[in-house]
């Protein structure tokens, strides 16, 4: 189940990924499979090639992608989740959601 986000965010999101850009979003998050995890960062572009090189970056395999809709994504969790945020100056999304690394 996903929440703490504005239909604005989700809306800016997809806009980014119909053009074809990496884009992220990172949303509380509960999962009875991830007790750990109390959210998640979606990192999508839709260009599959794109975002599969991408992830390889980061040691994230093509076929982890989430075919989700016209979406295609990664869920990052995690230190890795913390890594990439910090990465892309998304501290923003660090504080907001309280990640903390693990």
């Amino acid at each position: 189940m996903a929440f703490g986000i504005s239909r604005k965010e989700l809306h800016r999101w997809k806009h980014e990924i119909d053009h074809g850009h990496i884009a992220f979003l990172t949303h509380f998050w509960l999962d009875d499979r991830f007790p750990n995890s109390h959210c998640v960062t979606k990192v999508g572009c839709k260009d599959i090639d794109k975002l599969a090189q991408w992830g390889s970056r980061y040691g994230l395999k093509r076929e982890w992608i989430h075919h989700y809709k016209q979406y295609p994504h990664f869920d990052l969790m995690g230190n890795i989740q913390m890594s990439i945020l910090k990465e892309y100056g998304l501290e923003d999304h660090i504080e907001r959601f309280k990640i903390q690394k693990t």
